[in-house]
């Protein structure tokens, strides 16, 4: 789920049905690395309800849910005008596009939409809630869009991915919904043996060989998959003490395998450095902040905060920056990390991500309450004044609470 995901799944989908264009491929290159961030055209209008100040074109929908996510796990109530723009950019089967510019207007066939924008928005709507209507639309639509094979692709038709099929579970189960055909043989049947190179890793998907490859962000979403979980997950109960190890490959794994394996790997790729290193073809290795965050809730998810301390302690001392430049979503996934180890996303290595996030876009309710009543002390309006700093008080905005790079494809 990482921040550039929305911009590589879109490359990975080119894959498909074009040839991206080498300008497009070394933007999503720099923002991988954390170097560039696409700044919007002098023409361009970004809508008032929309996070970030960048061009949404590719990651509009996906930037706007994990700011949504992010925002309700950690008690915040969003904007909404926040909201309200998310589902306005549904289609009418149900479908979302990464972003639709003119979402008064009929989805025809130049509207590209695909199942990673709409998974992750079936998690933000369910939980913004007020718009069950438009998630189950979208989840209808999710599930027309299952494989044979049990899994999701990118595109509408294309081939499964663990990232897509990943994502999908996650927005089936946060709107209590469950697929035709179970996904988790086809997760197991992507999952390296242990006694590979990569071991417990998942592939992204098989080479034209049928070869498999780990991948870290494949990895990081598929173990959410297996275990049946959202973006948005706390600690999970780890099954036994001990040994992080990847084991009994040799035998049919059972999601719960599969699970425990993923995560495996990824406090393995963790351990020595405290993060994971982009592989995008063309730029040079540097650390990967945003599948970094993915593997920390991957593991927590699986219940092994353990191992995933020391990549959370390499985020709060390193990511900032990376949030700073890379807007909404990465402040989002960095909150999500927090809240799946536990830890306060509001004293983040002495940063305060929640009110990072929310100024990247339209104030939350709670935030604007609380901005009424300070306006009310000014005035001298005293009384009042305090019974609004006791329902402020009471209301609380409290501690509570990011996909797909193709990147060995590309």
């Amino acid at each position: 789920m990482t921040v550039l995901r929305r911009t590589a799944g879109v490359l990975a989908a080119t894959a498909v049905i074009g040839t991206a264009t080498p300008a497009t491929t070394a933007l999503a290159a720099d923002m991988a690395a954390g170097t560039a961030s696409p700044s919007p055209s002098a023409s361009a209008v970004l809508p008032s309800g929309l996070y970030g100040g960048s061009d949404p074109k590719y990651d509009g929908v996906w930037r706007q849910s994990l700011a949504l996510l992010a925002q309700r796990a950690v008690g915040v109530t969003p904007a909404a005008k926040a909201v309200d723009w998310l589902a306005g950019q549904q289609c009418a089967n149900g479908s979302f596009a990464a972003f639709r510019a003119q979402p008064t207007a009929a989805c025809d066939a130049k509207v590209t939409v695909d199942t990673n924008s709409t998974a992750a928005a079936v998690q933000a709507l369910k939980a913004a809630g007020g718009h069950d209507a438009a998630a189950d639309r979208a989840v209808n639509w999710l599930k027309s869009q299952q494989n044979t094979d049990g899994g999701w692709g990118y595109a509408p038709g294309s081939a499964s991915d663990t990232n897509s099929t990943g994502v999908v579970v996650g927005a089936l189960a946060a709107a209590g919904a469950s697929a035709d055909r179970s996904p988790y043989a086809l997760l197991a049947k992507w999952s390296l043996p242990c006694d590979e190179d990569g071991g417990g890793a998942l592939a992204y998907q098989p080479d034209k060989q049928g070869k498999l490859a780990a991948n870290a962000d494949a990895t990081a979403a598929g173990v959410l998959g297996a275990l049946g979980k959202g973006f948005v997950t706390t600690a999970g109960k780890a099954s036994a003490e001990g040994s992080h190890a990847c084991a009994d490959s040799a035998k049919a794994l059972t999601r719960e395998a599969v699970a425990r394996n993923g995560a495996a790997y990824l406090a393995d790729a963790t351990s020595a450095k405290g993060h994971l290193v982009s592989a995008l073809p063309g730029a040079e290795p540097q650390p990967d902040y945003g599948n970094t965050a993915d593997a920390v809730v991957a593991m927590a998810a699986q219940g092994w905060t353990k191992p995933a301390k020391k990549p959370y302690a390499w985020l709060e001392a390193h990511a900032v920056p990376w949030a700073e430049q890379s807007g909404p979503a990465a402040y989002a996934e960095l909150i999500l990390a927090a809240h799946a180890m536990g830890a306060d996303p509001r004293d983040f290595g002495g940063t305060n991500l929640v009110t990072a996030l929310n100024a990247t876009g339209p104030a939350p309710q709670a935030a604007t309450a609380a901005a009424k009543h300070t306006e009310e002390k000014k005035s001298g309006n005293s009384v009042w004044w305090i019974v609004g700093t006791g329902l402020v008080g009471g209301i609380g905005i409290g501690f509570l609470l990011s996909g797909r790079r193709k990147q060995q494809q590309l």
